[in-house]
């Protein structure tokens, strides 16, 4: 993320660079030449210029995205300033004040620049130290990407909040949000999916908090004003849809289709994280039913902070806990165990094979897709266990779902190496998936029974293991 720090003094600027980096590519702009010169001697990227001149910033190449800080010394001429940055583009403004001078004399000061500039946001130099700073500005930038999109969809007489196949509680809780950011009702803004949700605790989950999602067909997407997509991007749905307004998911970044807007953070541990963020930036008020949804959503996307889940992940739970039901939480979560995942559960321990910390079991024909992922999840809790790989047939196409406990190797990578190239291969480091044509595999190995097919990707997993086992080192 860019930033641009105006300056007039050099202790400012220096604690600007400790304080900023490296959460920002900092550039400085200063009036004065021989400070630029002193200063850029020592490998700081800093220019010299009129700062009341709008060129000055435009030669920067500063854009909306580009977080400016003015310092204001007291010295006369701060909204020409202020005034110079906004036409070149800057929409991101934070004056910081030093101390000295006056108090009264500086509250006035303020006021009359927030009457002519109130997007400004003002910040004491105390207020630099610390993690607080780098939070408000990264909220100011995420502000302004919410209310472009918000602007881009204010014209639309109907949107489509469009989720993945058998949307999951991550989903819907961002639909839910979605909506709510849109300032939408579920008459213009549907949430849909191409196919309804079927997992007994998605199902619970949708009936508990009345949560509609209306099946769409690919061809009625034409029907929509505005088309957005929410813990997705377009390539999962292979070619149908190559165009989208708006997308906001937490899986890894995918490439091949166009959208308007899209935040997407794959570091995330789910997208009502995100969505959380959003919220909060632009101050939206969170009802008890979508903060219910979203509460369960992370708690489930990241095994209650056992998978792919970091800080900020942590900080939406927190914000979310005192918002939500945690009775209707309880409730929702008590639908997990049914007598179908148990059969899976028992067939897995009867026929898996386990060794070398790694657990791989065949679970034959399945009627859900679902269970695969369930029983990974659940062998992942097995001592001395750090990977599963869990497969099934569903509809004569192999699905096998990873899951990695350890830190060292990354399951999305694993996948991609060992079924890439016959399927569809990816996901996070933690958590990943493979699709194959079952005929796709058999081409590859020879025909076979089932029982031969769980060694044979058991012994394709230890050998990918194997070959990117992280270098020992020289005693």
């Amino acid at each position: 993320m860019k930033c641009l720090a105006v300056c007039h003094s050099e202790l400012v600027l220096r604690t600007l660079d400790q304080v900023l980096q490296p959460s920002f590519d900092v550039e400085f702009l200063v009036d004065s030449r021989p400070l630029a010169r002193k200063l850029g001697a020592s490998g700081a990227p800093i220019a010299a210029g009129d700062l009341k001149r709008t060129d000055t910033y435009v030669k920067v190449d500063i854009s909306p995205s580009t977080c400016v800080i003015v310092e204001d010394s007291g010295r006369p001429g701060l909204k020409r300033v202020l005034q110079a940055v906004s036409a070149a583009g800057g929409t991101l403004i934070y004056v910081l004040t030093t101390p000295g001078g006056d108090s009264a004399a500086r509250l006035k000061r303020e006021e009359q620049v927030r009457a002519q500039f109130p997007e400004v946001r003002f910040l004491s130099l105390a207020e630099l130290f610390g993690a607080p700073l780098v939070t408000e500005i990264g909220r100011s930038i995420t502000r302004a990407r919410v209310q472009q999109y918000q602007r881009y969809f204010n014209d639309a007489d109907r949107v489509l909040i469009l989720m993945h196949n058998d949307p999951d509680p991550d989903a819907m809780a961002s639909g839910l949000a979605l909506r709510n950011l849109l300032r939408r009702t579920k008459a213009t803004a549907i949430l849909g999916a191409f196919q309804g949700v079927t997992r007994p605790e998605n199902q619970r989950m949708a009936h508990l908090l009345d949560i509609q999602v209306e099946i769409i067909p690919p061809e009625a997407i034409k029907d929509f004003d505005r088309v957005a997509m929410v813990d997705v991007q377009p390539h999962y749905f292979a070619g149908v849809i190559e165009t989208v307004d708006l997308v906001i998911d937490h899986h890894p970044l995918q490439t091949g289709y166009g959208a308007m807007f899209k935040d997407i953070r794959s570091e995330y541990g789910s997208t009502s994280t995100i969505l959380t963020e959003h919220l909060r930036a632009v101050d939206v008020s969170i009802s008890e039913r979508t903060a219910t949804a979203m509460l369960y959503a992370i708690k489930s996307d990241t095994l209650f902070f056992n998978r792919q889940a970091n800080r900020v992940d942590i900080d939406a739970f927190s914000y979310l806990y005192p918002l939500a039901d945690a009775a209707m939480i309880r409730k929702m979560e008590g639908s997990e165990l049914t007598f179908e995942r148990l059969a899976c559960v028992t067939e897995a321990q009867q026929t898996g094979l386990a060794g070398d910390q790694v657990f791989c079991a065949f679970l034959g024909d399945v009627t859900r897709e679902d269970f695969i992922p369930y029983v990974a999840d659940f062998f992942l809790q097995l001592e001395d266990v750090k990977w599963t790989v869990i497969s099934g047939v569903v509809n004569d196409t192999l699905s096998i779902s990873v899951r990695n406990l350890g830190y060292t190797r990354n399951a999305g990578d694993l996948v991609k190496r060992v079924f890439g190239d016959i399927g569809n291969a990816g996901g996070h480091r933690a958590m990943a998936k493979a699709v194959v044509p079952l005929q796709a595999f058999f081409d590859r190995h020879g025909p076979m029974p089932y029982d031969r097919i769980n060694p044979i990707i058991r012994e394709l997993t230890l050998q990918a293991l194997r070959e990117h086992s992280p270098a020992r080192p020289n005693k």
